[in-house]
């Protein structure tokens, strides 16, 4: 990605360093992250893998952590992908006749407070709906490319858009529509509600990517495929064979890797939200 250069979003809480404790949770290190991503993409959860909080307060405050921005390349590129986000978002809420609400996005290490509750490093980047926030600790991106097989700048830059596809869910009123159906079915139901709300998610970020390359292209050969492949090492039925060593398909809350690469491409393809409407398909 040609991403240097750009603006960056106004939007960023930097807390590293802040009340992160002295380490990772019981068990913790590499393996320990590895095993709660796995649940965490499994379950959609992030209560499974809190940890305490640490000082009890520290974490409310959105005060710069002491990191050198002139070093602080990996920051800087994260700052710089909200950004287009936001700029895609915004526009095709103004078409819409709406304004998009930008949410913020919070780097942390090892572990933070949410409206969600408190999660450690080991649940991976998350959207928190209660506080309209994502969460990440960039040391996922090591992960992403050590343990599961997905490096690549495009492949980070999914990541986030990924995330504020929920952050678009819950503007919208799907997050709030698969909540409550949620509530009136059993487990079964409810894993395919989840399955169809991530793949939606997935397909709003091929949408941004669409819009994003449109507007000022900065894509290089290979960058689509960086995201693919990404896609599909977080695929339900890829993480169940790396984690179990079998696959449970009434399980999925995410979609298997299949899935997961064909909505984003769908919407990378298409640049149409309306395109994205998991929820009515026929096929997943």
């Amino acid at each position: 990605m040609r991403w240097q250069g750009r603006g960056g979003s106004g939007n960023i809480e930097d807390r590293r360093g802040m009340g992160g404790g002295g380490g990772m949770a019981a068990g913790g290190g590499i393996g320990a992250v590895v095993i709660g991503l796995i649940y965490f993409l499994l379950t959609g959860d992030p209560s499974g893998v809190q940890v305490p909080a640490a000082g009890g307060a520290g974490d409310r405050s959105a005060q710069s952590a002491p990191v050198d921005p002139a070093t602080d390349s990996l920051g800087q590129f994260v700052s710089t992908v909200l950004r287009d986000t936001e700029i895609t978002w915004g526009e095709i809420f103004r078409q819409q006749g709406e304004t998009y609400q930008e949410p913020r996005l919070v780097l942390f290490q090892q572990r933070v407070e949410s409206a969600c509750g408190s999660a450690s490093t080991a649940v991976g980047p998350f959207y928190c709906p209660g506080d309209q926030k994502v969460y990440i600790d960039l040391a996922f991106y090591d992960q992403m490319r050590r343990q599961l097989g997905a490096p690549g700048d495009f492949a980070q830059a999914y990541v986030i858009a990924h995330e504020v596809g929920h952050h678009i869910q819950t503007l919208t009123g799907v997050s709030q529509q698969v909540n409550a159906a949620s509530q009136r079915v059993g487990e079964a139901e409810r894993n395919r509600l989840s399955v169809m709300q991530e793949l939606q998610a997935d397909c709003y970020a091929g949408v941004w990517a669409h819009h994003a390359e449109a507007r000022q292209p900065w894509l290089e050969p290979g960058d689509i495929e960086e995201a693919l492949t990404a896609a599909s090492a977080i695929g339900d039925d890829t993480l169940q064979r790396k984690a179990q060593g079998h696959v449970q398909p009434e399980s999925f809350t995410h979609g298997t890797s299949a899935q997961r690469m064909r909505w984003f491409r769908r919407g990378f393809d298409t640049g149409n939200v309306d395109q994205c409407n998991t929820l009515e398909a026929t096929s997943l």
